[in-house]
């Protein structure tokens, strides 16, 4: 590794946000918190009550990204910004997050089946004292879902980390009937905002 090279700190579990930030040419270190996300208080992703959709994953967001930067402090790392990313699903204006287990899955999925929701993903990229953050919003319609193939996709273990119980990328691609808005929106981290949000930053790319 270049030491010179500009990097931040990506503070997430997500392989897909680690695939886009690599598509944008971001050097980035990964940086992962002690234990789940529900786990840790800073870091909780549990809504609050009547907490609106909007607010709500803007502010799991900007939790994770301070958090991450406590935790550059603490653990003494290389002082770069640290980009962390939420998302969410809203389906008649509830906020619909990763599903519990199986069953929870296939209820989600026979919710969404033939209607449209909307994806929520929010950035925000801290660096010392500042922060800043960047919002998506993307329409999702599906098309009439079988039971049989929510069955499989369900079974096929894919839903489980993932808002809304679905990976647009993966085999779920199938059940998308039209897509408005951000494509890598959708899949937890929209090029277009985040490389915007980084250019703020004077991050090169």
């Amino acid at each position: 590794m270049n030491p010179s090279m500009p990097r931040i700190h990506l503070a997430s579990r997500s392989p897909r946000r680690r695939e886009l930030l690599t598509q944008l040419g971001v050097h980035f270190d990964t940086l992962l918190f002690r234990g789940e996300a529900r786990a840790d208080a800073e870091t909780d992703e549990t809504p609050l009550p009547d907490e609106d959709p909007v607010a709500y994953v803007q502010r799991v967001a900007r939790a994770k990204c301070e958090h991450g930067w406590r935790c550059v402090g603490w653990r003494h790392l290389r002082p770069q910004p640290v980009l962390s990313a939420d998302t969410t699903l809203e389906f008649a204006g509830e906020i619909i997050g990763k599903p519990a287990d199986a069953a929870d899955a296939m209820r989600i999925l026979e919710r969404l089946s033939g209607s449209t929701h909307r994806v929520l993903t929010a950035v925000a990229v801290c660096f010392e004292s500042r922060v800043e953050t960047a919002l998506s919003v993307s329409e999702v319609r599906f098309a009439r879902l079988d039971p049989a193939d929510i069955r499989r996709y369900v079974d096929s273990g894919e839903p489980m980390d993932k808002a809304g119980a679905y990976g647009i990328q993966g085999r779920a691609g199938m059940f998308v009937e039209h897509l408005s808005g951000s494509y890598s929106g959708v899949m937890g981290l929209p090029l277009f905002e985040t490389a915007q949000l980084l250019r703020r930053f004077d991050h090169p790319l």
